[in-house]
Order: C-alpha cells, then structure tokens, then sequence
C-alpha cells in the first residue's frame, strides 16, 4: 500500500472514475491517507459520486507524476464505518472541515479498494504490478 500512497503524494491530484448508469463519469480528488493498511479516499456523502459508487462500487483511480509514469488502481470501493478515518483525513486537509461539521450536516465518506489491482505504467512500455 505504501507504493501506492507515495505514487499518489507525488502526483498531488488523481482522478477517480466512476459510472452514473452507463455513463463514464471521472472527477480529480487530492485527499488520501495511508492508515491501518489501507490506502483510503473521501468523499463528501452529499454528491453525486457517493451515490454512483453505492449504487456500482467497481472504480478506478489513475494519477500521473511530472516524470510521465502514471498508475491505474482499480478495485471494488469499500465505505468504511469507523469514524476514525474520516477523522484522520480531516486532519490531514484541515480546510476540509469547514465543507465536513455538524453545522453544515455534510459528511466525509472514507472508502478504499478491495479485490484491487495496482499497476505503475511508464511513458513507453509495459506496466508493473505493485500490489
């Protein structure tokens, strides 16, 4: 998981993909956090990529690095109920909590990938499995 959190940090933004029926939908995230094994996403459980990734969990995440290697996660996204996570990622991006309160009633989702594969690809070539 590592390699792929440190893949992430390098790259700064990512995007997740998602499907909204038949329809392809892909929108760019920054915040993920490594904890307890898992690398995990949030998401705010009032738009509209919450209740694509409910309704069909089968995602992926791909980022590029300046170098031109980029990374295509893949996986079954897995919301998770301890409110730890959400937490540790609000601490993370703390800027965040102005959007995440009990004054606003938003929430931060916090998912990761299950049955996932993870696969660095460079410029020209073929990709490697890190996961």
């Amino acid at each position: 998981m590592s390699k792929i959190k440190e893949f992430l940090n390098a790259a700064g933004i990512f995007f997740l993909a998602t499907a909204d029926g038949d329809q392809p939908k892909l929108r760019p995230l920054g915040l993920s956090i490594e904890m307890d094994g898992k690398v995990l996403f949030g998401i705010g459980d009032f738009k509209n990529v919450y209740k694509q990734l409910v309704k069909n969990p089968l995602c992926e995440i791909v980022a590029a690095k300046p170098d031109g290697h980029w990374l295509r996660y893949t996986g079954k996204a897995v919301f998770e109920t301890d409110p730890k996570y959400a937490q540790a990622a609000l601490d993370a991006m703390p800027q965040l909590k102005d959007i995440y309160n009990e004054n606003t009633g938003n929430k931060m989702m916090m998912f990761h990938l299950e049955d996932a594969k993870a696969v660095v690809i460079p410029v020209m070539g073929e990709g490697e499995s890190i996961l």
